[in-house]
């Protein structure tokens, strides 16, 4: 029921149908009334500076709009860095150094799927999950961190920092409950806004391929991995961060009769403690050096 619930709300932020669409309406002086309580808080916060400099990778919407990877792509490009997120979906709470920069320090529930992306793919940065990031800042800052990616932090308008949005299509533009945005991007706040295509592009490879393959995934949007999916056996969603037991992965492989697993590496960082065939569908990012040129004048380089 649950994921059932999940998808419907996904089809209703970012593809509605006509009934959607009508209860889209009807909400809509919530939507006026939420955001004016959100730009309320915006112009109630006075951005603090950490002496660090700090670069917040996200997206206004709910769902998913490619961060980590970007993120991942961007972080690897500098040296003394710090990837700090909230660690959605983990079985933990308070902060957690998840790598120290030359060993990961404790498990994915602990960490988080996201948060152990970052431990794996970018080795030499620190990784850190925290629900406060000022507290995650300054544990990055006392363990040697020069420059500092927050993941997901547009939100957080007391952190002096820069903004990177990733512009997110959608055929329905209100906040929340309305539509699927948590905040604007307020006049008053500076914001560099990139899109996928222009400032930057995916690549995937494929590894470890079988001939007979079952999807899986537990990432937001799961529609979006279409395009550049192969062949596989079927499709099988679960909700944002699921966290798999192996009983219910074994299922899938064995009504399928399947060689094995296709699967992100969002999932495969839950999904390799059980021993299985994995596939890996391996979602990176090329960057533009637009991005990394604003990132430069930003730390004043």
């Amino acid at each position: 029921m649950h994921k059932k619930l999940v998808f419907w709300v996904e089809e209703y932020f970012y593809n509605p149908s006509f009934i959607q669409k009508i209860i889209s309406f009807v909400l809509l002086p919530l939507s006026w009334i939420y955001c004016f309580f959100m730009y309320v808080k915006f112009k109630s916060k006075i951005a603090e500076d950490f002496g660090i400099d700090i670069i917040s990778i996200g997206n206004l919407s709910v769902g998913g709009s490619g961060k980590t990877p970007l993120v991942t792509a961007l972080a690897s490009r500098y040296k003394n860095v710090a990837i700090i997120l909230r660690g959605y979906g983990r079985k933990s709470s308070g902060l957690y150094v998840v790598s120290n920069g030359a060993k990961i320090l404790c498990g994915v529930e602990v960490s988080g799927d996201e948060a152990m992306i970052y431990a794996q793919k970018v080795s030499e940065a620190i990784v850190i999950v925290s629900e406060n990031r000022k507290k995650g800042i300054l544990k990055a800052k006392e363990m040697g961190a020069k420059i500092v990616f927050l993941d997901d932090a547009y939100s957080k308008h007391d952190i002096k920092k820069l903004d990177i949005l990733i512009d997110v299509e959608s055929k329905n533009l209100s906040c929340l409950p309305s539509g699927p945005f948590r905040e604007r991007l307020w006049s008053q706040k500076e914001a560099v806004v990139v899109k996928e295509g222009t400032h930057f592009k995916r690549v995937v490879e494929l590894k470890n391929k079988s001939d007979k393959m079952s999807l899986l995934s537990a990432i937001a949007r799961p529609q979006r991995l279409d395009k550049y999916l192969p062949e596989v056996v079927s499709k099988n969603y679960f909700e944002d961060h699921h966290s798999f037991n192996k009983d219910e992965v074994l299922d899938i492989l064995r009504r399928d009769n399947s060689k094995s697993l296709l699967v992100t590496y969002k999932d495969f960082v839950k999904l390799e403690q059980f021993g299985l065939p994995l596939s890996l569908l391996d979602l990176q990012v090329e960057v533009d050096e637009y991005i990394f040129k604003i990132i430069d004048n930003y730390r004043g380089k």
